[in-house]
């Protein structure tokens, strides 16, 4: 299974790297799609209830991440945006799986 051009991940030799935008305080921790931004870069759009301090925003998207993608809290990591809304986050694990399972989110 290969990425499609305008998905907001990629494969990697360990997962995939999911790029998002992340809206804490949201009120709900969901995933609410996929969205193109002005620079023509698509990302995935997630909301959660946890405010964006001390990480805990960041810790509430990998957790959410984990859930959505049926993998464990441990293989899931914020590799990039920490201090940004727009985050790239490291899911470890089988690509084709959890590609399969973004396509269905």
């Amino acid at each position: 299974m290969t990425t499609r051009k305008g998905e907001p991940w990629r494969t990697t030799l360990e997962g995939v790297v999911v790029a998002c935008r992340l809206t804490p305080k949201g009120g709900r921790d969901a995933i609410d799609g996929v969205a193109r931004l002005a620079d023509g870069s698509s990302v995935l759009l997630a909301r959660v209830r946890s405010a964006p301090e001390d990480g805990r925003a960041n810790k509430a998207l990998c957790a959410l991440l984990a859930e959505k993608l049926d993998a464990p809290v441990s293989r899931v990591r914020l590799a990039a945006g920490a201090r940004s809304r727009l985050k790239q986050v490291a899911v470890g694990g089988d690509p084709e799986a959890l590609i399969a399972r973004l396509r269905a989110l």
